[in-house]
């Protein structure tokens, strides 16, 4: 695998709290009781759009969405890195792999002046060729378009690519791509893992990056 294509929300990046306090804090704004920080995270992985969405219900109107969707932007901007932190492993692994030669990407549905603000911000965007967002496209995961012009850009064939995440999106993103897949089980949402099944599955990225480099050998 000479083409790593990483998701950053539960795969790269812990940023579970910062996202439920942003979630509620737009709650409040739109006068709606706070929700439990569990339920918020199982909405995260489709997205800004679809997160504020599923955070209001069904019952809220597209003008309310978008009215709440603005004020979640403008306080998450302001609060990306409160709390969150690289995952155990992840700097040294991260180090390990562009050492080998590997070349590395982020495609995330995460807003991409955000995203690229907190690689930035943790000190791991030297890591990265390219990083995708939510906007950088006209679709989002799993659509194929990000992993396509990433294979395209980076002059690796999909052969010997592989997208890395904590979700069913991201699976499906690869399948959608025709790529190999690896899901981790520490991230935000391991049950969806079930379907579709990744190609491979790790419980921490230091182990994900052992294979990678005993593979290379």
């Amino acid at each position: 695998m000479d083409l790593l294509i990483f998701d950053l929300d539960g795969t790269l990046i812990d940023s579970k709290l910062d996202l439920a306090h942003a979630v509620n804090a737009t709650r409040r704004h739109m006068t709606m009781p706070e929700l439990e920080h569990e339920r918020v995270y199982s909405y995260v992985g489709n997205g800004a759009p679809v997160l504020i969405r599923r955070a209001l219900g069904e019952q809220a109107s597209e003008a309310q969405v978008q009215e709440a969707l603005e004020f979640f932007l403008e306080y998450y901007r302001e609060h990306y890195l409160d709390y969150t932190v690289l995952y155990p492993g992840v700097r040294e692994s991260l180090d390990r792999l562009r050492d080998a030669g590997k070349r590395m990407a982020v495609l995330t549905n995460k807003p991409v002046r955000i995203s690229k603000a907190i690689i930035d911000g943790l000190g791991v965007h030297d890591h990265f060729f390219q990083v995708y967002g939510g906007n950088s496209f006209d679709f989002k995961k799993p659509h194929p378009i990000g992993v396509e012009t990433l294979t395209r850009e980076s002059g690796v064939p999909p052969s010997q690519a592989l997208m890395i995440g904590d979700s069913s999106v991201d699976i499906q993103t690869a399948r959608n791509a025709g790529i190999l897949s690896a899901g981790v089980t520490y991230g935000f949402q391991p049950e969806s893992l079930a379907d579709p099944a990744p190609d491979h599955v790790f419980d921490s990225m230091p182990e994900l990056a052992d294979w990678l480099l005993s593979s290379a050998r």
